[in-house]
């Protein structure tokens, strides 16, 4: 259902949302930095090349590229995703290489400074993550109740391992799962992250931030974003 028939709909995903053009995510995204944060950013739809080139010259403009992210998918690049991929890294932003497991691996060897999206709740994540110890792994959380074991399972390899782990979820109880497995493995709190979405447990974000852990807010954004995040709060990918 479109976002702009229900202008009350509209107001409350609002703050979820870095807002349908690349100024709005910027002025979002600097507010975010000021306030001790780190950004990723997601464009909807995916694949919107000639917006995320208009971002990084705003991000760049704003000094804010050395303190975001942003998701190249894979799937829906295709061919272009490489090209896009090394044009990013080569203006100053991070990279975090979403999609199914085989191509993105494959593009991650070419390109050793990009972040990998595992899904834990996915197939051979274990594995997967035991192969990408030393790299840098955004670890997202699964929806079902059966996926925590499995999300615990790859975060103990992340943590022992010499790459640097990014826990994405808002579960109280994994967030401080994941504390705990780093104190075990001795890793200090500039050599891992959490990444929470946008607007979702604040507090909770203010109070990592302020205990000195870092904390990268998933943004998403673009015209579509509203209809996006919607479907994720309604369990919906």
């Amino acid at each position: 259902m479109p976002a702009r028939a229900l202008p009350g709909l509209q107001r409350a995903l609002d703050r979820f949302t870095g807002g349908p053009k690349a100024a709005d995510a910027v002025r979002v995204a600097g507010g975010l930095i000021a306030a001790g944060h780190d950004v990723a950013f997601e464009h909807h739809p995916p694949g919107a090349t000639g917006a995320l080139t208009v971002l990084v010259a705003k991000l760049a403009a704003e000094g804010l590229s050395a303190r975001c992210e942003i998701a190249v998918p894979v799937d829906a690049l295709g061919p272009a995703a490489p090209t896009l991929a090394a044009r990013l890294l080569d203006s100053g932003v991070g990279v975090a290489l979403d999609g199914a497991a085989e191509p993105v691996d494959a593009l991650a060897d070419r390109l050793p400074a990009v972040t990998v999206v595992v899904r834990a709740d996915e197939a051979g994540a274990e594995e997967r993550c035991r192969a990408l110890g030393d790299r840098r792994v955004r670890l997202v959380a699964g929806r079902r109740a059966a996926s925590e074991l499995a999300f615990v399972r790859c975060l103990n390899v992340l943590m022992s391992g010499s790459g640097r782990p990014a826990v994405a979820t808002t579960d109280r109880r994994l967030v401080a799962i994941a504390g705990e497995r780093a104190a075990w493995f001795d890793r200090s709190a500039d050599h891992w992250e959490h990444v929470m979405p946008l607007g979702v447990r604040t507090d909770e974000q203010r109070r990592l931030v302020a205990a000195g852990y870092r904390v990268r807010v998933s943004v998403p954004w673009g015209p579509v974003a509203p209809a996006a995040v919607l479907r994720q709060l309604g369990g919906r990918s």
